[in-house]
């Protein structure tokens, strides 16, 4: 077999492959409406009635925000935990995501986030010390 003819068949297996794909975009629903990806698409600018494109768009933002969301929990469990006063906030070991942790995770993805100096960044910031729960 020569190249050319090995080629070939790759490119139909690829082609293959990627309308066996579109068309099972078809039967799948995305975390992200259809609806709110055609508004964003529309506000950019983008006009398409092809719904296996707008489900694509939705499939591939489900997953960078899936991978934002893993990142930002990794940068999360990185972070030292806060010293525990009683025991039974010691058994309560939730995890709070903040923004510093979202911000590093999506700046591995090339977004910086820039949020004001006014920002809160915790649940309990500027309330009286003695009402804390921290």
């Amino acid at each position: 077999m020569n190249h050319g003819q090995q080629s070939g068949e790759a490119k139909h297996e690829d082609d293959a492959a990627l309308t066996e794909f579109l068309a099972s975009l078809m039967d799948y629903t995305p975390t992200i409406p259809d609806d709110l990806v055609e508004h964003y698409l529309a506000k950019s600018g983008f006009q398409c009635p092809d719904v296996r494109l707008i489900r694509l768009v939705a499939v591939a933002t489900q997953k960078f925000v899936a991978d934002v969301a893993s990142d930002a929990l990794q940068h999360c469990k990185a972070r030292p935990a806060p010293v525990v006063k009683d025991k039974k906030q010691q058994k309560d070991k939730r995890l709070v995501l903040t923004m510093e942790d979202l911000s590093k995770a999506l700046r591995e993805y090339g977004v910086n986030v820039k949020h004001p100096e006014y920002f809160a960044d915790s649940p309990s910031t500027g309330m009286d010390p003695a009402t804390r729960d921290e």
